[in-house]
């Protein structure tokens, strides 16, 4: 109700304004021409007295006399000119009052037909407190951040917020957002690699000094964390320990379990290193997204599972397919379930659209 009311008194002071010309043009230019002969005539006036006073000559005042009624002439032939305008002129006039008038007529029928003016008002404050299966990528990061503003020492909030950032390409704040729930609460394998992962990617892809000490220390916690050891066989081949960097990522690649996404991107890095082959990778991704997607088929509540799957599109670059398994897994998980929500913001940070 508020928008309409607005609405309507930002069109009625705008009309108002470009109205105002229009309705005011002749009549404006018409008093100017009145008051001008009066002044000439008030001239002719102080010309006969300064005449009879002698304080000019009869020569002189002719000529003042002749200017003035020149003058008079030009003004009083415009003002004839102005009476006997065209009926074309009054008629443009009409018309573009008309169409002034008409633009929030034609606006606010092309918005009724094609907007939303259904919807109430949903200022910020009450996006925040939405549903957040039914909320954009921007509120969900919003509604994060502000709960942190008034709770800082949330670890488990900063864990929501980091795997956030990092896939919206806010390194940094990943980084510290990873740092921060460390800190909090306590150095955990997931939250060290993650920080490695937020500060490698900052760097470009480089594993710097402080992202392979990250990578270790989660290796010291979980010496199985599968993406610490993709990240420190990384860090060997950008050292140029190709052989040790393949070495540890074969000895990965044999401890995956299956339908683990970790297979699609093995293959990848030993392909680019020459010790795998193309079909190789691709019957691995094939068989390991087959497999995750047939089990879903039969127990479609496995929420991590779904996850898994989704992330997987994902990494091999099938955002369509990922979109598709995010929007089953809703169906079966049931739209308005926590668990479709904790998918869908999942997808959201993913990238993925979520249907209201």
């Amino acid at each position: 109700m508020v928008f309409w009311i607005v609405a309507a008194a930002l069109t009625f002071g705008i009309c108002l304004v470009l109205l105002a010309p229009l309705a005011r043009g002749r009549a404006d230019a018409a008093d100017s021409r009145a008051h001008e002969i009066e002044v000439y005539k008030d001239q002719l006036l102080e010309i006969d007295r300064d005449t009879a006073r002698g304080l000019i000559s009869s020569g002189e005042a002719e000529l003042a006399r002749a200017e003035i009624g020149r003058k008079i002439i030009r003004l009083s032939d415009a003002r004839d000119a102005a009476a006997s305008m065209p009926r074309s002129h009054s008629l443009a006039r009409w018309i573009g009052a008309l169409a002034i008038l008409s633009l929030p007529l034609v606006s606010w029928g092309l918005y009724a037909a094609t907007g939303s003016p259904g919807y109430a008002d949903q200022p910020l404050q009450a996006r925040l407190h939405s549903d957040p299966s039914q909320a954009s990528v921007d509120e969900l990061i919003a509604r994060a951040e502000a709960h942190l503003a008034t709770k800082p020492d949330d670890a488990r909030g900063w864990d929501v917020l980091a795997p956030i950032y990092l896939r919206l390409g806010r390194y940094a704040d990943a980084a510290t957002a990873f740092a921060n729930a460390s800190r909090l609460d306590e150095p955990t394998a997931a939250r060290l690699a993650g920080e490695g992962e937020a500060l490698a990617a900052a760097a470009n892809g480089r594993v710097t000094e402080d992202a392979l000490a990250r990578f270790e220390q989660a290796l010291a916690l979980a010496p199985d964390d599968l993406r610490s050891r993709y990240f420190v066989a990384l860090a060997a081949d950008q050292a140029g320990n190709g052989d040790e960097a393949r070495r540890m990522w074969q000895d990965m690649r044999a401890d995956l379990p299956e339908g683990s996404p970790w297979h699609g991107v093995i293959a990848a890095a030993l392909e680019s290193d020459g010790a795998d082959m193309l079909s190789e990778r691709s019957e691995a991704i094939e068989g390991m997204v087959a497999g995750l997607a047939a089990r879903l088929e039969v127990n479609s509540n496995d929420v991590d599972g779904w996850q898994q799957l989704i992330r997987s599109y994902m990494v091999l670059d099938r955002p369509q397919e990922a979109q598709s398994a995010l929007e089953r897994a809703r169906d079966a998980l049931g739209a308005g379930s926590p668990e479709a929500g904790h998918l869908a913001a999942f997808g959201l940070s993913l990238g993925l659209e979520v249907e209201r």
